[in-house]
């Protein structure tokens, strides 16, 4: 197991490296930068752009360099926990992640808890009652969260909470707690707005988990191993949390590659809609500004958190399942 991890270790280097290369070659396929960007924008608004401010940036941050240079000077920074400067809110990278990271974290957290306390439980029930009622109004329900996007039923939602309450729900606190630290007024605020998102980003994903809880877990019982345990008199609560259900939970193992980098970056989407201040909606304005730095280096966040969390569910799925080994070999 050990050496597994170490090998598994040292093949993220060049897996990262390769990654960096696409997202900064990504970013600079589009044709000019930021900074013409903002000098076209300014112009369309009818001001006129500070051209020395400009170029004192340019040089500052290397943007007169050939691109392989500005690529190797951007590696190296991230390496060191320099994520390299947000030249359209004028701050560093970390500065301006900040507070969006934590309230990413929050929303995705708390999104992913609600979705795994009510899909499993729906899910056991649907396969240990097969073709009953119950499993066919469940799977009714889960089809159509499916077929809903998120940011219609953001839509849906936003549209009938203005119509019958009168009220306008987006964000995720009170307007008066935009920008201010943190307090335990501002505290509260969150708490009585994240309903709302998690309600609205936790659907799909619920319904899908539930589809797939009973698939994986009509197929374990039908097997072999089942029926001996239960013609052996095993209780049948016992069996199903012992046999059937552990080995059906691999798939939600295996997801732990993709559910880390979500929890930082969210549901893109909806959170435009929603207007929440988290940091999807940052990262596509940052695209379409070509903000190099802050795209590039969160781009590459969600990289690391990809491969490490691939890592944790291989191991994770070897302790958890004994027929899976970390190595093949052959068999006669």
């Amino acid at each position: 197991m050990i050496r597994y991890i170490l090998w598994r270790v040292a093949m993220m280097i060049p897996t990262l490296i390769m990654i960096s290369m696409l997202v900064f070659t990504i970013i600079e396929l589009p044709p000019g930068d930021f900074f013409e960007s903002y000098v076209e924008e300014l112009r369309a608004m009818g001001e006129k752009a500070d051209m020395q401010e400009i170029e004192d940036l340019k040089a500052r941050y290397g943007f007169d360099k050939p691109a392989p240079l500005r690529y190797f000077d951007w590696v190296v920074g991230f390496a060191q926990g320099d994520f390299g400067y947000s030249f359209e809110y004028r701050m560093p990278v970390a500065d301006v992640v900040g507070d969006r990271v934590w309230l990413t974290v929050l929303v995705s957290t708390v999104t992913i808890a609600v979705t795994w306390l009510i899909a499993f439980p729906i899910g056991i029930y649907s396969a240990t009652h097969k073709y009953s009622w119950g499993d066919y109004g469940l799977t009714l329900v889960g089809l159509i969260g499916i077929a809903v996007p998120n940011f219609i039923l953001a839509l849906i939602m936003m549209y009938f909470a203005n119509i019958w309450f009168g009220i306008s729900i987006g964000h995720l606190m009170d307007q008066d707690f935009l920008g201010q630290p943190m307090s335990w007024a501002k505290a509260k605020s969150i708490l009585e707005h994240i309903w709302i998102p998690v309600i609205i980003i936790g659907t799909a994903g619920t319904a899908g988990m539930v589809r797939r809880v009973r698939a994986n877990l009509l197929d374990e019982l039908h097997k072999q191993y089942v029926m001996t345990a239960r013609a052996k008199g095993l209780h049948p609560f016992r069996l199903l949390i012992k046999y059937p259900l552990r080995m059906s939970l691999n798939f939600f193992i295996s997801d732990i590659g993709s559910i880390l980098p979500t929890i930082i970056s969210g549901a893109e989407i909806t959170a435009v809609v929603l207007s929440l201040e988290t940091t999807g909606p940052m990262l596509i304005r940052a695209l379409q500004n070509q903000d190099m730095y802050l795209a590039g280096s969160f781009l590459m966040f969600l990289a690391v958190l990809t491969v490490i969390g691939v890592l944790v569910s291989d191991i994770a799925l070897a302790i958890l399942d004994p027929r899976i080994r970390l190595q093949g070999g052959r068999t006669k």
